[in-house]
């Protein structure tokens, strides 16, 4: 029984992340309703959707590591929520890209062409900026005792990776990622959209397992190597 007055805050505060969250994916949903019916231009549409849907990525990246971070004793608590949030990305951005990579990818194909490219990667730009200072404003208002205005919106390293592990690490998820993507093109929408929002979680968790097994076996084997040549 005593436990429970002491657990009631971080349940509370676990609640208001998630509901601000929901409430920006809302907020967006609206705004995209909103660009659909008044922009008629194609470059002005997709600027104003791939602006939305790169500020609601953005904004439910840094408040998701936020609240992934309340309970780190718990992994799986993170990966939920991961899923959760890509399943609703997926389900909310159809027809969006929200990341570069998949806008030079359409490029590369053919499927979009230079001037639409350049239109929605800078949209990205713009959006990926705003998102950072206005996530920054709500942390200010201290919603939670996570929220402070002097919280660091710089990228975390929670296991102590360097450059080369990251990159690596990097290109493997996002080849596999991609070459999914590229997979499930003939799947219907709703059940690639599962599939995917799977392989994202999937990767966030290898890809932290890849790191320990690059810093546990190959940096030694490489130490060794250069001990002997020496």
């Amino acid at each position: 029984m005593s436990a429970q007055p002491g657990l009631w805050p971080q349940v509370r505060d676990t609640c208001t992340s998630l509901g601000l969250m929901l409430s920006i994916v809302l907020f967006m949903g609206l705004g995209r309703v909103i660009a659909r019916q008044q922009l008629h231009r194609p470059l002005a549409h997709a600027f104003a959707l791939e602006f939305l849907a790169t500020f609601q990525l953005c904004c439910c990246t840094h408040e998701l590591q936020l609240l992934g971070a309340q309970d780190s004793a718990h992994p799986t608590w993170t990966l939920t929520l991961i899923y959760f949030f890509s399943l609703v990305h997926g389900l909310t951005l159809v027809g969006t890209s929200g990341n570069p990579c998949g806008v030079m990818m359409q490029m590369m194909l053919g499927g979009m062409s230079p001037e639409m490219g350049a239109v929605r990667l800078s949209s990205q730009l713009v959006s990926a900026l705003c998102s950072r200072y206005c996530v920054s404003a709500l942390w200010n208002l201290g919603l939670t005792k996570y929220h402070f205005s002097e919280r660091n919106l710089a990228c975390k390293n929670p296991i102590d990776s360097d450059l080369p592990q990251a990159i690596i690490t990097e290109v493997v998820c996002s080849f596999i990622f991609h070459s999914a993507l590229l997979q499930f093109q003939e799947v219907r929408t709703k059940l690639r959209i599962h599939l995917l929002a799977a392989l994202i979680t999937f990767l966030a968790y290898a890809g932290i397992l890849l790191m320990i097994l690059m810093f546990s076996f190959f940096l030694p084997w490489l130490h060794n190597n250069n001990t002997k040549k020496e």
